[in-house]
């Protein structure tokens, strides 16, 4: 399992909203600069996409939230914009989709209108994947999943890498030792996050503790302020977030603690109180996967960026980064980059002390991405 398993709660109006949209009306999607081209005809993309390719694909993406959330959404759409202008391409998007049978109605409905969809949460895979089987020619991209079919791919990235930098900060910042990690869902994909930001933490101050709690969303901010909130009232001088809100970000500046949030550069948000965090860069991977589909040659496959490809980034430091922790963490991540550290290297123990990774063995791939264990120094339960 990865990025975005939990269900967005949305009210009536928004799945009003959603149908609103999908009916026709366009309104919201044309203020947003992402309204479809308007020669787009009722026939089905499965009859309009040719295995040679095509010229001019329509294409879709499916959002888990609003693009204005500061975090994932709009990372993803800012890898949108990028796309569009790079193959003068105007795409149509679907903003807080919910994680349940309304996505696979929604997709459904693009998938008759549309030559390519991505849709960009965890939540949709099985959906995304059932509305493949009914639309072999349409070209599907999932985000972060791992189930694929001939027209159906999957995309993610190593994030993990940019977790165990800000890790290295957080380790360098605490004056207590007390480091507090608001986590979205109790998942593998925040699960490895949390524990290579421990690790990076770690390799700098051997006695930083890290303590999760679990907001159980993935943009709600006040339940995220309240999170962060009870950390900080439990000692936590430095926070970190995997949410896509910046509501950590701002208890912590109320505080005087520092933080740093998840998916996107949020220092414009406390800039003396941020330290730095993970971020997306999807651009790249829409061009070169819309591309596929243009030129005819698309080809099923699960894409895993990194730091080296820059798929996965690290925002830029806070005002209060010291320039010798900077360069702490300059230096490790040449080395992540060029290929001579991994994060997952042993030894390596879990919170009870018993071997995980062995000295000098590091996690494959797949080990990482199925991860549901805590190593050692990190407080905190992971929920059944």
């Amino acid at each position: 399992m990865n990025r975005k398993s939990g269900v967005l709660k949305l009210g009536l109006a928004a799945l009003l909203s959603l149908t609103a949209v999908l009916s026709g009306c366009g309104e919201k999607e044309e203020e947003a600069g992402a309204s479809a081209a308007a020669s787009v005809t009722p026939t089905t993309a499965a009859s309009a996409v040719a295995d040679s390719g095509i010229k001019n694909p329509r294409v879709a993406f499916v959002y888990i939230g609003p693009p204005g959330d500061g975090g994932y959404t709009y990372q993803h759409d800012q890898g949108r914009l990028y796309m569009e202008k790079e193959l003068g391409i105007k795409a149509k998007f679907v903003e807080n989709v919910p994680e349940s049978a309304d996505a696979e109605r929604i997709i459904t409905q693009l998938a008759q209108e549309n030559d390519i969809i991505f849709t960009t949460s965890f939540g949709y895979m099985d959906y995304t994947l059932n509305v493949a089987k009914k639309f072999p020619k349409v070209k599907f991209f999932h985000c972060s999943g791992y189930k694929v079919s001939d027209n159906m791919s999957t995309y993610f990235g190593k994030n993990y890498q940019a977790s165990y930098l800000s890790g290295i900060v957080a380790g360098k910042t605490t004056k207590n030792n007390t480091i507090g990690y608001i986590g979205a869902f109790p998942i593998p994909e925040v699960i490895y996050n949390i524990n290579a930001f421990a690790l990076g933490a770690q390799s700098v101050n051997k006695d930083a503790k890290v303590h999760v709690v679990w907001s159980n969303t993935w943009y709600d901010p006040t339940t995220e302020r309240q999170a962060a909130i009870s950390l900080l009232d439990k000692g936590a001088d430095v926070l970190m977030a995997y949410q896509d809100s910046p509501a950590t970000i701002e208890a912590a500046k109320e505080r005087g603690a520092f933080a740093g949030g998840n998916d996107s550069d949020m220092s414009r948000f406390a800039p003396d109180n941020y330290t730095t965090n993970p971020v997306w860069n999807w651009g790249p991977y829409y061009v070169k996967a819309v591309k596929s589909v243009i030129d005819g040659t698309f080809k099923s496959e699960q894409f895993s960026g990194d730091m080296k490809d820059g798929t996965v980034a690290l925002a830029p430091f806070g005002n209060k980064v010291p320039d010798d922790v900077k360069k702490l963490v300059t230096d490790k991540q040449k080395e992540i980059i060029d290929g001579t550290f991994d994060v997952f290297t042993g030894p390596i123990v879990d919170q009870a002390g018993a071997s995980k990774v062995a000295e000098g063995k590091k996690l494959t791939l797949e080990e990482v991405l199925g991860m549901n264990w805590f190593i050692k120094g990190v407080e905190g339960t992971i929920p059944k």
